[in-house]
């Protein structure tokens, strides 16, 4: 493990202006970004591809061995390509690279080897060279295939800044599991219409009592002429018992809390959970224009698994 973490650290002495430029090449290509290897470079190559089409660059996976046969097919003029391989001379990326230039596809070459033929034939080369593998026979591919993995990051972050990526854009390509709800689900999407807890100002504690009891979110809102003029939690109920000897008489409006906390409907979930965490409370009432909606429940929230 330490000797991973050394070898990444030791990669920015070996950055030169062709990492830059490989940054520039990518980001003004008019077609895709295709990325080839072969053999554990190959599942690196695949590993960027996925991060690169995650953060708004197109790309596409070329296996090395199955281009020469056949597949090269899937790289069209103008598309920039991608070629890892640590040592640079493997048959058959020398088969693959002249094939590459000539149909005049840029070439940015990631190699451990610069004097390798990868190395000579890329237009540009980034540097991942390591001084040994953490492989005890110094020969299973560890370090060299963290440095190509770390120097992919670093092209897609790059690639990011340049593109002004934003959260928002990020979950455009993430709208499946929790990262995809948590960036995406609004309240709208997911607040329960059908139980929408509602009493007058001069509602019995009873009915007050009743409605929470009814619509099982623990709460219910107050509302006069169509506004909102407070809420009354469960918890309210048990403090007001706590005080008094009979709820004779009482009605909804004198133990009713002002001022609840509010979420608007178009509001994101996960804003909405940080008001609940932050204010230490369990329901939020949700507002359209000044218009009550509904309750949002922390438990709706957390059944969704964003959180």
């Amino acid at each position: 493990m330490l000797s991973e973490s050394e070898s990444v650290a030791k990669l920015t002495h070996y950055l030169t202006d062709d990492f830059a430029k490989s940054v520039e090449y990518i980001f003004n290509a008019k077609g895709r970004l295709v990325v080839t290897g072969i053999g554990k470079s190959a599942i690196i190559a695949q590993k960027m591809v996925a991060t690169f089409n995650s953060t708004g660059t197109p790309s596409m996976f070329l296996h090395a061995a199955e281009a020469i046969h056949g597949d090269l097919g899937m790289v069209q003029p103008d598309d920039v390509v991608i070629c890892i391989s640590k040592s640079g001379n493997s048959p058959e990326i020398k088969v693959l690279v002249p094939l590459l230039k000539r149909y005049g596809n840029p070439l940015i070459g990631i190699t451990a080897n610069l004097t390798s033929y990868l190395g000579k034939e890329s237009d540009v080369v980034i540097n991942a060279h390591v001084d040994h593998e953490s492989c005890p026979n110094n020969l299973a591919p560890t370090n060299s295939t963290t440095a190509q993995l770390v120097l992919g990051d670093a092209l897609a972050v790059c690639l990011m800044e340049m593109r002004n990526f934003k959260s928002e854009d990020f979950a455009k390509y993430h709208p499946g599991g929790a990262l995809g709800k948590k960036l995406l689900l609004r309240v709208t999407d997911m607040l329960d219409r059908t139980h929408k807890p509602v009493v007058r100002p001069d509602s019995s504690i009873k009915d007050v009592i009743v409605e929470i009891s009814e619509k099982r979110l623990g709460v219910t809102a107050v509302i006069e002429n169509d506004k909102l003029i407070g809420i009354i939690t469960d918890g309210d109920i048990r403090r007001m018992l706590n005080k008094t000897e009979t709820i004779s008489g009482l009605t909804a409006k004198e133990i009713m809390t002002v001022n609840p906390k509010t979420v608007q409907l178009d509001s994101m979930v996960v804003d909405a959970f940080n008001i609940l965490e932050d204010f230490s409370i369990t329901q939020l009432v949700v507002e359209d224009r000044g218009e009550y909606i509904g309750i949002l429940h922390l438990h709706d929230i957390l059944k969704e698994g964003i959180i």
